[in-house]
């Protein structure tokens, strides 16, 4: 296997990111073991191209050619696509981590799983918005867990880019607002 050559496209690459389909296939492999669960397609793409490190097309050949080498595989899980390592993929993994360089596994690793955490929030949380008459939005958060709603707070927002800056924040930690909001109320 060679991990010397620069035989991918780079096209959206940043620096130190992976250039050969091989280093590329091992990445997939690295990041699905350090998961260790399905993961969505569509998030192990958008986390690898979002840092910059392999190139979208290249990414898509990589799992095509692990799923057909049987190095990983595939499931439909609520509707969705999602991948995971097989024991042949964890041993190449761990054969050949340390080819990878270790700032592209800590990218990959801390990309893959912020996006898993905001998949889980998206799902387990909801945000309603209403475009207000007179301006502005009112947007509801609600706070769920296991099927339980655990907090409903609708609060203005003057405009669309502090609307999208809310349901982000809310997004990226929902219990910080619910553990703010249940501090501030009992002490």
């Amino acid at each position: 296997m060679e991990f010397d050559t620069f035989d991918a496209f780079d096209a959206g690459i940043e620096m130190g990111g992976l250039r050969n389909r091989n280093e590329i296939r091992l990445l997939v492999c690295y990041l699905l073991k350090a998961i260790d669960k399905p993961v969505p397609k569509s998030l192990l793409l958008d986390a690898l191209v979002g840092e910059g490190l392999a190139n979208y097309f290249e990414l898509n050949e990589a799992v095509a050619e692990l799923l057909k080498n049987g190095n990983i595989d595939r499931d439909i899980l609520d509707d969705e696509e999602v991948l995971t390592v097989t024991p042949r993929g964890k041993e190449s993994a761990e054969l050949l981590e340390t080819t990878l360089p270790k700032t592209v596994r800590e990218k990959a690793v801390n990309s893959g799983i912020k996006l898993m955490t905001l998949a889980k929030n998206k799902r387990e949380n909801k945000i309603l918005t209403e475009k207000l008459e007179n301006g502005g939005y009112n947007v509801t958060f609600i706070l769920g867990d296991e099927g339980n709603e655990l907090m409903r707070l609708t609060v203005f927002v003057a405009d669309s880019m502090q609307l999208e800056a809310v349901k982000n924040n809310f997004l990226a930690d929902p219990v910080k607002l619910y553990s703010s909001i249940i501090t501030a109320l009992t002490i």
